[in-house]
């Protein structure tokens, strides 16, 4: 109210720091080559805390837009590398269980934040939701760098003398290529060779080039996977409703049903149902084994049914009727989260799931609730009926379920346990390498070690 906002001018705001999540999600990923990951989650907490404070003190409609996208640069380390410790470190017989739970903090966050800011905003001012979320996350922030820092499978020790970086990897094969084809090396020879590496400006601005390129061939590997673009597509048509669902449900609930207090309703209807809804995805992967196949028909079936029970909801004018629909769809659909995201990070070998979860965030947020907030506001000032605009928006997530319909065919490989970069297999496999090897013309011939 103070910044006199058009309905798309409010959208934009609710979407503003899905710009910065798109630009700084690749660039937390490949920074997590090079640099500690968890330290890296310590740097994006740091800048959100900041950030939101600023969204309080902002003047006008593009201040706190701005605040807003440097919001998204905070969240962006957090969302592209979380998920990985997660899967890392859970049980195996319950992966799909903890990252639900880890998902489950997402609408339940949404919904607590309908009822903050809601009771804050009326009891003292909405600037005041902003300042004390920031003084509630600085704790956080300051864990993230004094913690000891925890390891990601996939990525060598940060700061280790052996570290290798994606390019020195690709080097390294390279050189392995040009030894079969006639060479032979020893050890000794090998390492006066690396110790007699020096570094130079022109060495480092060709290993930033290599760095890019190998970033990109990455992002290329990602984007031919049938698999996880599949995927993807469905998780965006999934997010486009439910982006717009979290920032348009409470004035489409006052309007259609005449709800006062729609805010506390939808929040508490969210909260609940995100909770068991994420929790029971997850767990019921679990109990069908989690593989690649099962998780898109645990997700086919679920974003189907919940579609048709949001779709009702909507249809009826009774405002009990329509709560208990609502619930009901909401329930089904937040059981897609865990195993959505397990696809994500078991599609791709180790080394390519920050990289695969930031690009999936981006692609979520970018195509999906980043327009569909502006969209939706667009529709309703042409419709001018929050019940019509309502059922389009919702038969979107129909599209979701045919999508993740499509994956259940494809053929699909868990690549989780390939660890093609890690430091570990690496180093051990040249304690069994032996010391000298000689070439014959087309092959090599290992000779035994004295």
């Amino acid at each position: 109210g103070d910044f006199n906002l058009s309905n798309f001018e409010d959208g934009v705001i609710s979407s503003a720091f899905m710009v910065g999540l798109l630009v700084a999600s690749p660039i937390f990923a490949s920074l997590a080559k090079s640099i500690n990951p968890f330290r890296l989650i310590g740097v994006g907490l740091t800048v959100w805390t900041f950030a939101t404070a600023g969204c309080g003190f902002s003047l006008d409609f593009w201040s706190i837009t701005i605040c807003r996208m440097l919001v998204g640069v905070g969240e962006a380390s957090f969302v592209s590398l979380a998920a990985s410790f997660i899967d890392d470190n859970a049980p195996v017989a319950q992966k799909t269980a903890w990252l639900g739970i880890f998902y489950m903090c997402i609408p339940s966050g949404v919904a607590l934040g309908y009822a903050y800011g809601g009771l804050v905003g009326g009891h003292l001012n909405w600037r005041w939701a902003f300042w004390v979320e920031a003084i509630l996350m600085l704790p956080f922030a300051v864990l993230g760098f004094v913690m000891k820092p925890l390891q990601l499978r996939g990525f060598p020790p940060a700061g280790s003398k052996n570290e290798k970086t994606a390019v020195e990897i690709a080097t390294s094969e390279d050189q392995d290529i040009s030894y079969g084809k006639g060479c032979a090396l020893s050890i000794k020879e090998e390492s006066s060779d690396q110790s007699s590496i020096k570094p130079s400006r022109s060495n480092g601005s060709r290993n930033n080039l290599n760095q890019f390129s190998r970033i990109w061939k990455d992002m290329k590997v990602l984007l031919v996977d049938k698999v996880y673009v599949v995927n993807v597509l469905g998780y965006i048509a999934y997010n486009f409703v439910i982006g717009a669902y979290s920032y348009w449900g409470p004035k489409a609930g006052y309007n259609i049903y005449d709800m006062s207090n729609a805010d506390l309703v939808f929040g508490g209807v969210t909260v609940v149902c995100g909770i068991f809804g994420t929790l029971g995805g997850g767990y019921a992967l679990d109990l069908m084994t989690a593989t690649i196949s099962n998780a898109f028909k645990l997700i086919c079936a679920a974003a189907f049914m919940g579609a048709i029970f949001c779709f009702s909801a909507f249809c009826f004018k009774s405002l009990y009727v329509f709560i208990v629909l609502l619930a009901i769809g909401e329930l089904l659909v937040f059981a897609t989260q865990g195993p959505v995201n397990f696809i994500c990070l078991h599609c791709v070998k180790p080394s390519l799931r920050p990289l695969s979860i930031a690009v999936s965030t981006v692609s979520i947020h970018v195509f999906g609730d980043v327009i569909s907030s502006p969209l939706v506001g667009v529709l309703q000032d042409n419709v001018n009926n929050w019940r019509v605009t309502a059922l389009i928006l919702t038969s979107v997530m129909f599209l979701a379920a045919a999508m993740w319909f499509i994956g259940i065919f494809l053929q699909s490989v868990d690549r989780s346990d390939e660890d093609i970069e890690h430091p570990g297999s690496m180093y051990d496999e040249s304690n069994t390498t032996p010391l000298l090897e000689e070439c014959h013309k087309d092959h090599c011939v290992s000779l035994p070690e004295p």
